[in-house]
């Protein structure tokens, strides 16, 4: 059997997820975890870089936990809604903050959805894909 006329099928490229997480444990456990299902990550310890990352690594969602050292995920959420070039790219919020009036505040400022840390890869996998492809 030839093979002439068939072309192997490409590699699909990586779809591309920001991390901003300051907890060094849980960015390299977040990580590692999306590139293993796949994903290529880029991981931020806090949001200095926020904008400039987003400008070079044009992600395809945001994953963003809100305490944060200097600036909070809260002012990121706000200041990513006035950027128009930045409002479609899905934002999921990974926080230790468990109050209701947190996840409404993040909500309300453009987050897609809102985990409690310790959060379920299993189920943050799942919500990344979903916003994915709605995205």
């Amino acid at each position: 059997m030839s093979n002439a006329g068939s072309v192997a099928p490409a590699n699909p490229i990586p779809q591309r997820i920001l991390l901003v997480e300051d907890n060094y444990l849980n960015r390299q456990m977040l990580e590692d975890y999306l590139v293993f299902c796949g994903y290529q990550v880029l991981g931020l310890a806090d949001g200095t870089g926020f904008f400039q990352a987003l400008a070079d690594f044009r992600p395809e969602l945001i994953l963003l936990d809100l305490k944060l050292p200097g600036i909070d995920g809260y002012t990121l959420l706000e200041q990513k809604s006035c950027r128009q070039d930045y409002q479609s790219i899905p934002v999921i919020v990974v926080s230790a903050f468990a109050f209701k009036a947190d996840q409404q505040r993040a909500l309300k400022l453009g987050a897609k959805r809102y985990f409690v840390k310790p959060v379920s890869l299993r189920d943050l996998k799942q919500a990344i894909e979903e916003e994915l492809q709605r995205s």
